[in-house]
Formats: structure tokens, sequence, C-alpha cells
């Protein structure tokens, strides 16, 4: 089984030289008993998950394109790019060299234990040798390039996001095993080659090549290296053993559940969430450890602490309690421990005491999404936070603010408080009627949303839409008094049975309506008609005595009725010429800030951007911008809580459109297309001191500004004068 080419001219090397025959069946014997100890450990940390709960839909159908489709991402590393160039190619060099190393271990076994036993023969020789050592090397200096380059990272540079309070030595031993078994290696194979006199052809192993070298240069003779080399490969074979044997116990764990979590994602992760059963006694939030899915379990343990969710979190940046990655591994601790019996079981989330999580810790969640879009294990921390969230709300632990929110939606049923025949005042100082969508046919179901139906500010927009509609002459209409919340931040506080009345409400509402598609002022609501209402089983609840509702049928599921963004619709509109703009009305200079609920949440991006531009206004991105923009700070409740914050999200976002965009303070307008961001950034600039350097405009209002540049009255508000003529 030597294959020497001294003693047969054959190219190839040796695989047990100077290992004695009790050595190699040591050697397979210790191989059997790490791959048992492994498969035993990858079995037991898999059958726990089976003691968490079932998701609402199948994780697992279509599994053969899962696993295509996570082996794409994994393999490309994308994910890993996202935010960070330098940590990507880190990734993909130890990731790339990795598998590449392991895939030549199983060709040198495959040859060694099945062909030369069923041939006599073996094809680890000439063209293919020389080939596979040419690739091992290549791909091995790689993998230790790129642990150089963790090393760097971690030690010297000591980049921040690497380290808390969930670092431990297994985080050290991780890398270092790693390193070590790449350095080994090729020292190994450099005393090797030394041993054997440097034979020619093995210049295609040029990084052992040159580890021979280095030790001749030094004054290692042939004989000293053949005398060593048992020692060298004994030391690399048990650092290989003991780490293959300690994956399914430590952090190498990652390597099999992060594919297993990207295998089992959910592709609408974030834009919907769980489903609550119509048993009102079900347990939906975080009673135990158990109440979390198998998929939440699966989670904690895929979690890699890379730390680049945190660093994504404008909650986190903005001083709040709140770090996505340890709220992860202070579940995975709990749960391993509590599975070991080092600690007794407590509350998942509380306020104060010793549960596992605090509730003011959920409570600084903006619910922006931005831990998930950076998570390159496909994490779903929003799952596990709603889930805590409800838990808070089913042990009434919610802030007194946002349960006075509860109240009046469950009363009045808008945010407000504010008499439900009130809601569509906004538009009396309109010099047109709206169109009643319950009584007329319409092309587009408007849903103006609580914030401009009821917040001065956001009035203004309201009616700047409705103007833009008007001028273009569409068809729209509205709901009135049978409009309410549409329940989308409700819900990720946790009140759940509250949110399917409302949306049981609309469905039934717009049921009666005729209608071709709904269009939406707020991206929250845009999301959760888009992408939630279809998700609730309204025949589970139709029939319960507390809903005040009896559709019991599903809404929208195949997506027959479009639901849109209203930057989406007027788009359309000013790309068909129907509002006259030539994208040269206005000179601002402008910046635009991406909603989460819009950009993050739907991936739309551009129709704001398109809006802006036709306008003529000079755009400036903000450097976090679409997938990367930091969030308001209004969303999961945020708009409703008085947080204690080092410096508010939104002042922030002042700060880096005057400082930090290409215009930096020539920045004149600061362009929004979302009310709760609207009433988020007028807070902060006053609060920032920002009142005198910028303003705060929704798209509506640039628009209707740039229409009336021509001249053009576009049905302006009661008690305004036509707007001046312009020059042409």
């Amino acid at each position: 089984m030597t294959f020497l080419l001294q003693s047969g001219g054959t190219v190839t090397r040796p695989t047990f030289w100077q290992i004695s025959a009790v050595g190699e069946a040591v050697f397979y014997y210790l191989a059997a008993v790490t791959i048992a100890v492994l498969v035993y450990g990858v079995y037991e940390r898999f059958a726990r998950y089976s003691r968490g709960t079932d998701d609402w839909f199948d994780r697992v159908d279509d599994l053969g394109e899962r696993v295509m489709s996570a082996a794409k991402i994994v393999i490309s590393n994308e994910k890993q790019f996202n935010r960070d160039l330098v940590g990507g190619l880190m990734h993909a060099f130890i990731m790339w060299g990795f598998l590449t190393l392991l895939i030549g271990t199983t060709i040198l076994a495959i040859d060694m234990d099945f062909y030369r036993k069923l041939t006599g023969d073996s094809f680890f020789v000439g063209d293919f040798y020389l080939s596979y050592s040419l690739v091992m090397d290549a791909m091995g200096l790689l993998f230790v390039v790129g642990l150089g380059v963790a090393l760097y990272r971690r030690y010297v540079v000591r980049n921040e996001r690497l380290f808390g309070p969930n670092s431990s030595a297994e985080d050290h031993l991780f890398v270092w095993a790693l390193f070590v078994l790449g350095v080994g290696g090729y020292l190994t194979e450099g005393v090797r080659i030394l041993g054997q006199d440097f034979p020619s052809f093995e210049t295609v192993s040029f990084v052992g090549w040159f580890v021979a070298d280095v030790l001749a240069v030094a004054g290692v003779t042939p004989e000293m290296a053949r005398a060593f080399y048992p020692i060298t490969w004994w030391a690399h074979a048990a650092v290989a053993f003991v780490f293959i044997a300690a994956i399914p116990y430590a952090k190498p764990f990652h390597m099999i559940s992060s594919f297993a979590n990207v295998v089992t994602r959910d592709e609408k992760a974030g834009q919907r969430l769980p489903g609550v059963p119509a048993d009102l006694d079900a347990e939906t939030g975080a009673e135990s450890i158990d109440s979390f899915s198998w998929k939440e379990l699966l989670d904690q343990d895929a979690c890699t602490k890379c730390g680049r969710c945190t660093a994504a979190c404008p909650a986190h940046a903005s001083g709040r309690p709140l770090s996505p990655r340890d709220v992860i591994l202070d579940l995975k601790n709990y749960r391993q421990d509590l599975d070991a019996g080092r600690t007794d079981e407590v509350d998942i989330i509380a306020d104060g005491g010793t549960s596992v999580i605090d509730s003011e810790t959920m409570e600084s969640c903006m619910a922006c999404m931005a831990c998930m879009d950076a998570c390159p294990v496909e994490i779903e921390h929003l799952k596990s936070f709603t889930r805590m969230h409800r838990q808070l709300t089913d042990q009434g632990d919610v802030d007194p603010n946002v349960q006075d929110m509860f109240q009046n939606v469950m009363q009045r049923g808008n945010t407000f408080g504010n008499a439900p025949g009130d809601r569509a005042d906004w538009a009396d100082d309109l010099a047109f009627d709206l169109e009643d969508a319950r009584e007329t046919e319409v092309e587009y179901l408007w849903y103006v949303g609580d914030y401009p139906s009821y917040d001065d500010r956001n009035k203004k927009v309201a009616r700047s839409l409705a103007r833009l509609f008007e001028h273009a002459d569409v068809s729209f209409g509205i709901l009135f008094e049978d409009e309410k919340y549409d329940g989308n931040d409700l819900r990720r506080l946790g009140e759940e049975f509250l949110y399917v009345d409302l949306a049981g409400h609309h469905v039934e509402t717009f049921d009666d309506c005729e209608f071709e598609k709904i269009v939406c002022t707020d991206p929250h609501s845009f999301n959760t008609f888009k992408n939630e209402y279809p998700e609730v089983d309204f025949s589970e609840f139709a029939d319960d005595p507390m809903m005040g509702f009896e559709y019991g049928d599903d809404w929208n599921a195949d997506g027959e009725i479009d639901v849109l963004h209203w930057t989406q619709v007027v788009e359309e509109l000013v790309a068909d010429g129907r509002l006259g703009l030539r994208g040269t009305e206005l000179d601002y200079t402008v910046t635009y800030h991406d909603p989460c609920h819009l950009g993050r949440y739907n991936d739309e991006y551009e129709a704001p951007r398109e809006l802006i531009r036709a306008t003529g206004c000079d755009l400036h991105e903000m450097p976090r911008n679409r997938s990367d923009s930091f969030c308001c700070g209004g969303g999961g409740g945020g708009l409703w809580m008085d947080i204690e914050e080092e410096t508010k999200p939104s002042e922030e976002r002042m700060r880096e459109a005057l400082e930090d965009t290409d215009a930096g303070d020539a920045v004149e307008k600061f362009v929004v297309a979302c009310p709760m961001c609207m009433t988020m950034y007028e807070d902060g600039r006053k609060t920032g001191g920002y009142e005198d350097d910028i303003e705060v405009v929704d798209v509506a209002e640039l628009l209707v500004e740039a229409v009336e540049t021509h001249g053009v009255e576009i049905d302006a508000e009661a008690g305004d004068g036509a707007a001046a003529p312009a020059d042409d």
C-alpha cells in the first residue's frame, strides 16, 4: 500500500510512510471511534429539535430544490459578502479550502480502502496524483490565508462585533484548531518531501515544497526528517480526530446546523409571522424553551456568533439594551444548561427578575428586520422575538403606553383613540369629494391608515396623495369609518387575537366592496395586507363570539387582488404621462430614506426614487440605503414607547443626511414614503436641533409641488389660492 516512486517509478506518494502496521491499525481504530462520536453527537443534536413545536407551514417541502438552493447560497458565500467584503472573502477562503481538503481526504480514503482492495491497483498515481496535489496545495493555501485574516481581525484589529457576553473559549479554540490543521498539514507534507530527498514531481505541491526548502535551510537533514515525520503525522492526525469528534458538541456544529438552517428557511420570513390557533388557551408564546418551534431551536444552534445582526441593529446602535445575537445565544445557552441540569427552569422573558431575556430588551426591537437581512445563515430573529412579545402580552408585562394603544384599538378601532366617525375628516379641506368604496365601484380601494387619518402632519400627505389621484383621473375610494387600524405593529407586539379581529373586519369589508386593487399609504399596511392577511385561517375564528366578524374563507390566498404601496401606483401614472411631469420642475438637493416595510420587507426600492427623479430633484443617496437602511425607530411599537437611548435613531439619521451624504449640508429636504417615518423624523429634527437645517417631506408632497410649477391648480385645498404660474 505504499506505491513508492523509488520502488516502482510511479508518480505518487506513500500513504502511511514511516508508519508501522500497528500504527495503521491504531489509526483506523481512532478514525472509527471519531466517526461514531460524530454521528452520535449529530443525531442527538437533531433529535433535540423534536421537542420544539411544529411550524404552521411545511419547511421541508420540495426538499431537493431546497437543498440545491441552499448549496448555491452556502458555496457561493453570497450572504457573507453582505456589508463586509473582507469578511466575505475570508469566510469564502476558509470554507472553500476546508471543503476541498475534506473532499481530497475522502478521495484518498476511497482509493485506499475500497478501490485498491477491489482492484489491487490505485488511481492515486500519475496525472491524477499531480492534479490532486496541485489543487490541494492551492486550496489549502487559501484556507490558511483565510484563517490568518480571521486571526488578524480577532486579535489585532479586535473587530468589536466578534466579542460579547456570549464569547467563550470555544470561539478561540475553533479558529486556532482550524489554523493548526492547515499549517500542520503543510508541515507534515514538507517533512515528507524533505525526507524523500525532494522527488522532482513534488514541485506541484508548491507550498509543501517551500516548507521543505525552509526546513532544509534551517538545517534539517533528510535523515532527521524521516525520524521526525511520524511525530508530525500523528500530531496532525490527533488534531483532526479531536476536531471532527468535537463538531456536534461545540462551535464547529454550525458547519452542519447552518446548512440545515438555510435549507429550511422561510422565503417570507419577517413578512409573515406564525399564525395562532383559534383555541384561546393554546400556548403560542414563550412559556418554556420547548414552546419555541424546532426551527427556532435550530436557529439558536446555527448562530456562529459573527455579530453581523447586532452590528446592523439600529436599536443596539442607539444604546438600547438589545443585541439580536445575544438574545439568540442566551436562549441557546439556557436550553443547553437546562438539558444538562446546570440550571433550574426560569421564565423565558419577564419584566426584571431572573428571566432569560428581560422585557426591556424585547421592547427595544424595532421589527425592522435588519438583523435578518444581515444574517448569513438565515436565522429568523423576528419569529422568536414575536413569540416572546406574545408571552409578555399573555403575562401582562406590556409597556403602559403600548397597553393604552391596545385599548384604543379595541375600543375605537384606531391607535389614537379618536372617534371612528372622524376618520375621514382629513379630506374636508379638499376641493372635491372622495368616493365611498363601500357604495361605488372603483379601480383602487385606498386604505389611508391611522396616521394619515388622524395625525395633523400626515393629514397633509394624505391630502397631497388624494390630489395626485384626482389630477391623474384615478378611480379610487376609501372606507370612511369602516377603515380601522391595519394591525401590523400591534401583531409584532404580541397582541395576536386583536390583530385577527382587525384582519377579519377588513377582509369582510373588502369582500363587500367592488374594486380591482388595494393601494396603501403606509408600508406597514401594505406589508400586512399583502403578506399576512392571506396567511390567516379566518374559518378558525369566524364562529368565535369574541371576534367581530363572520368571514370564513381564505382571503387573497392566490394573490388575485393586487396590493400596492401608493408609490408603485403613482410611478405608473408618471410613466404614462398622467401627471405631466418633465423631470425638470424642482431643483432641490434631497436625500431619501428607505422605509423598512417597503424596502427590506418587500424589496421595493426603485418606485420612490423614480418619483423623486421625476420631479427634477437632485437625489443624493444616504450611505446606508436600500437593504442597509437605518430604521427610523418607530417600528415594533417604538412609535408609542418612551425609550431612553443615547441618540434617537431619527436624530442619527438626520445627522447622516447632513454630514455623510455626498451633498453634505447642501441637502435641503429629507424625503420619506411612510407616515411613521414622517412622525419619527419630524420629532428627530426637533430634538436633534436640525429644524433650521433640513425639511422632512413626503414623496407625495414633492410631486404636488412639481406638478404645480406648471401653473396647474391640482384641486387645491379649500381656502388655498391656486398655485402661482411658473415661467416655462
